[in-house]
């Protein structure tokens, strides 16, 4: 009796230390690994080797094979879905089938068939195809009960398997599936408060844009590489006269308006961020010539113009318009240069007339190009 215990001790240690050491392998190797075809690769290959580990040295008793094999099974089950859980079983369905026996269809039914099964059945569907979630540890613990059960009863009347046996097998397994769903779920909760963090330092509260911190981090990186890049500044026309009539609520309505016709206007490899107040910055990345610079530039401040925004016929020019200056040469210039050139080409705008686009000329007058509205 004592060996039994022992040895099944064993497989549910192995189980959670197996575990807990992927997922500190993970965060050191693939931290910022998320839901794609390599973490569902990278799954089916751990629980197929953490199934194998526990299966390798069994506990026989009466021509079966015994060990906690249905723990990684119905773990990756719920938290994956059938298609990693059939994944998975596909191993350690031919491991047990190599080594025969009395029991070899029973084995192979009720410990990596059934629990893939039910595992897939109490998946939570709000959280499907994603890894990285809390997980809902009653609802798994429930499905776990019950497969026990049935698996328990199935084992009783197939197998020669004895009542110690089945509840030694249902406590062990037990406390390792419910350790490895408080395992997951305290990286998990690490990783989306992380995320969360992340989020909070480099957007903007007001508009969900990027702040300037993560603008710069990016475009930064950018220019050390030698990727032309051309700098916008924005800014809203009478922003202030706006706020003035329909007060700062309303204001805050417009800013995150601008904020996605922004993004709606530029492409997807470019970078849009607040700058702070009614300003706004983005980055063209690597325009084919300075004539698509400004052509994007323009489109931005069209879309905008054009877009109806609740009160703008109380606005100085009857409509909510924006004034823009862009940067176009970044050869030999850093970020500051850039966006210093941007600044200064929008306050041309801003003395021509508003609701334009001005680029930046490194001429001693400094003139400045404008695309008119």
């Amino acid at each position: 009796m004592n060996s039994l215990l022992f040895f099944f001790l064993e497989n549910m240690a192995l189980i959670i230390a197996l575990l807990y050491l992927a997922l500190k392998v993970k965060e050191v190797l693939f931290p910022d690994l998320t839901e794609s075809k390599m973490l569902v690769a990278l799954s089916v290959l751990f629980v197929s080797f953490m199934t194998f580990s526990v299966m390798y040295n069994p506990f026989f008793y009466n021509g079966m094979r015994l060990d906690l094999r249905e723990v990684p099974l119905y773990f990756i089950s719920f938290v994956g879905g059938w298609k990693v859980g059939v994944l998975s079983a596909i191993f350690p369905s031919f491991y047990r089938f190599s080594f025969g026996g009395p029991t070899v269809i029973e084995g192979i039914l009720q410990t990596i068939i059934f629990p893939v099964i039910l595992g897939s059945l109490f998946r939570d569907k709000k959280t499907a195809n994603k890894f990285f979630t809390l997980l809902d540890v009653k609802r798994m613990m429930v499905g776990w009960l019950i497969f026990e059960l049935l698996k328990s009863v199935w084992m009783l009347t197939t197998t020669p398997a004895t009542l110690f046996i089945t509840i030694t097998m249902a406590v062990f397994a037990g406390i390792a599936v419910l350790s490895m769903g408080l395992i997951a779920n305290g990286e998990n909760h690490h990783i989306l408060l992380r995320k969360e963090l992340e989020s909070f330092s480099n957007q903007d509260p007001l508009t969900q844009l990027p702040n300037m911190r993560y603008f710069r981090n990016k475009v930064q990186t950018l220019v050390a590489q030698h990727v032309p890049v051309s700098i916008v500044m924005l800014d809203v026309d009478y922003f202030k006269s706006y706020n003035d009539h329909h007060g700062h609520q309303k204001g805050d309505v417009v800013l995150r308006s601008i904020g996605q016709l922004m993004q709606d206007n530029t492409r997807n490899k470019d970078y849009v961020a607040r700058y702070g107040g009614e300003e706004f910055i983005f980055c063209i990345t690597d325009p084919s010539d300075n004539s698509e610079a400004m052509a994007i530039a323009e489109k931005v401040r069209i879309g905008i113009e054009q877009h109806h925004f609740d009160g703008e016929e109380l606005q100085p020019e009857g409509k909510l318009t924006v004034s823009m200056g862009v940067s176009l040469d970044s050869y030999h210039k850093s970020l500051d240069q850039l966006i210093d050139e941007a600044d200064q080409a929008l306050y041309q705008s801003k003395r021509s007339g508003r609701n334009q686009v001005s680029a930046f000329a490194a001429t001693e007058d400094r003139e400045v190009l404008k695309a008119q509205a």
